[in-house]
């Protein structure tokens, strides 16, 4: 497809993916316009707990690549090589992420990228934000949704193509999904999760491992902690919702300090009065929503957390988001009509999508309490030694999903082929302290080269 005059393109919420997204189209001659029901985020502060950090990866970096913002980005980014893993005597011990110097993951502010994301897209000259203006009441069939304002006041709007970026509460999602035979799956996670910010030291240093994604894993929930360029570090709990040991319970200063004192007694050290901070920070809410259709007739299509929310504990929600502009990008220059565009965006993505819900759900399971298993660490350093034996081919599932552009589904798949070669080989590893070459080769061109 060519731009046109006559095609009317809007972007329904201005978050990651839709300003990428706008920036592909805008340079590509499209206009566009995007309609964002929050203000400009360049203007207006944005309200504690929204400021989570993301982990970019090589899925999330090529897109950026090809939208020509990735220098700017790099800007804003810090790399992570590995796991630190920190016990409850308070040890630290770090697992890496992969055995290549680039096999790195990056810590990204949420609200940095999305600010100059923004700002990329109107640098396009075809690009128009349209602030604190929410779609609703999306009409499909008759192509216009009615924008309503901070102040309530509704408007109709006109489109040729609506594209819905609106997230996982997408008004979009659900003019998609009157159609007759579609189908909507909700899984709301019962964890949420709060921030809770770790300043700089006294000196303006780091006060942890700067390349490192920290973890606090306790079994049933966790604290991770990211690092930011101003030298502190963005830290999350992950924590059940209901129940005794939950958000729900942990409702008094003194209840936040026992807790704190008992389970993450480093931590407590670390965050200036963070009971108080604690308390006042909102509680997060975490979910998987899958659907299908992805799209309507020939005038609007989902992507992002609107066709597919997950949890972040593969992070990959930002980069499987920014994925999906790439994708859409490339077919906008093969593809002669929205019909097969559509179809064939919605063929290649929604099992990817389908396949890393599954990865980031399984992957919280790992963070919190599969890391400090011997026998998953064992098998971490299985891994490594079948790469090093058989480099094209035995490739770890983590590798695959983060630093290779490996169709999620695929990913899975060879993961769990893999993890049953690892469980083949894990009883002669542990006699030998290494992988008998002999049979891990048969093992491995019999159930992976094909």
């Amino acid at each position: 497809m060519k731009p046109s005059e006559n095609l009317k393109i809007v972007i329904g919420g201005g978050g990651l993916v839709g300003s990428l997204l706008g920036i592909l189209l805008g340079r590509r001659g499209f206009k566009v316009e995007i309609f964002e029901k929050r203000s400009d985020m360049r203007q207006a502060s944005i309200g504690a707990g929204r400021s989570i950090n993301l982990a970019l990866a090589n899925r999330g970096i090529a897109p950026l690549i090809r939208a020509g913002v990735m220098d700017d980005v790099r800007q804003m980014i810090l790399p992570m090589e590995g796991r630190m893993i920190h016990d409850l005597k308070g040890e630290a011990r770090f697992q890496a992420y992969g055995q290549k110097p680039d096999e790195v993951i990056y810590s990204v502010s949420r609200l940095d990228l999305n600010k100059l994301l923004i700002t990329k897209a109107e640098e396009t000259g075809n690009v128009t934000f349209r602030f604190d203006r929410e779609v609703t009441d999306v009409n499909g069939n008759d192509k216009f949704f009615l924008s309503r304002s901070r102040d309530g006041g509704m408007s109709r709007v006109d489109f040729d193509l609506l594209i819905g970026t609106d997230g996982a509460g997408s008004q979009v999602r659900e003019a998609v999904l009157s159609q007759k035979g579609s189908v909507e799956n909700k899984m709301p996670l019962d964890h949420g999760y709060k921030e809770l910010q770790i300043p700089a030291g006294p000196r303006g240093e780091f006060v942890l491992d700067p390349k490192a994604l920290h973890i606090w894993p306790r079994g049933e929930f966790m604290m991770i902690a990211l690092p930011n360029p101003d030298k502190t570090f963005t830290g999350t709990l992950f924590f059940p919702q209901k129940g005794e040991v939950s958000f729900e319970a942990l409702i008094t200063e003194n209840k936040v300090e026992a807790f704190f004192k008992e389970v993450f007694p480093d931590i407590k050290d670390l965050v200036p009065d963070l009971a108080k901070s604690f308390l006042n920070s909102p509680t997060g809410q975490l979910g998987t929503i899958k659907c299908f259709p992805w799209s309507l007739e020939n005038s609007v299509l989902l992507m992002g957390d609107a066709a597919h929310a997950i949890v972040p504990f593969q992070g990959q929600g930002m980069n499987c988001g920014f994925e999906d502009c790439g994708a859409f990008d490339e077919l906008l220059q093969k593809e002669i009509n929205l019909e097969s565009l559509f179809q064939k965006f919605e063929e290649f993505r929604k099992p990817n999508a389908d396949a890393i819900a599954d990865l980031a759900l399984e992957n919280y399971i790992e963070m919190r309490s599969k890391v400090i298993d011997p026998r998953f660490i064992i098998k971490k350093k299985m891994e490594f030694q079948l790469e090093n034996l058989f480099p094209e081919v035995f490739i770890p599932r983590y590798s695959r999903v983060m630093f290779h552009h490996t169709p999620y589904k695929d990913a899975k798949a060879l993961g769990e082929i893999q993890d049953d070669i690892l469980e083949q080989l894990f009883d002669d590893f542990v006699k030998l302290d290494k992988i008998p070459f002999e049979k891990a080769k048969q093992l491995v061109l019999t159930k992976l080269s094909k």
